[in-house]
């Protein structure tokens, strides 16, 4: 017998285990984030309709990586602020320290979100859509534009330029 009700998203299952695989390994999980009228974050931050998040423990508190959004709060420039993000904008989760992670397809449409609204304050259960996410995998591709910094301890060498990340499909 055949099933009528829709397989739910990946995605936050997905997002919820490479975040994991960052924490165990001490790496600081960040998130990109295509930004619309359903994500709540400081637009001042917001560059070319997106924004990067760090979700570390260190960085966020209450974080909760729940089936349709991620919410948290955290301090931009010293004021502590509420974020709301629908699993739907996430487009990218992956590690500052070597840029291994997932990206996701971009919504389709700026108001295309895995979630209508946003949720009330506690209260994060909204009816989600099935997102089948076709993934990539990214992989670190040195920025040449950047030079290194030099290195704070002698014994220590230079880490090297600064990696950006690079689709890879």
């Amino acid at each position: 017998m055949i099933s009528t009700t829709p397989t739910p998203s990946t995605r936050p299952y997905l997002i919820r285990a490479l975040y994991e695989w960052c924490t165990d390994n001490g790496l600081t999980p960040y998130v990109a984030v295509r930004v619309d009228d359903t994500v709540q974050v400081p637009r001042e931050f917001v560059k070319d309709g997106e924004i990067v998040l760090n979700v570390s423990f260190d960085a966020t508190q209450a974080l909760k990586l729940g089936n349709d959004f991620i919410e948290f709060t955290a301090r931009f420039g010293g004021v502590a602020r509420s974020i709301i993000v629908p699993m739907g904008r996430v487009v990218a989760i992956y590690a500052r320290e070597n840029g291994q992670g997932m990206a996701f397809p971009q919504p389709e449409s700026p108001g295309a979100s895995d979630a209508t609204t946003m949720p009330a304050r506690g209260l994060s259960s909204v009816a989600a859509s099935d997102v089948s996410a076709t993934v990539s995998l990214l992989s670190v591709v040195p920025e040449a534009s950047k030079k290194p910094e030099p290195p704070t301890d002698p014994e220590r060498p230079s880490p090297g330029p600064r990696p950006a990340l690079k689709r890879v499909k």
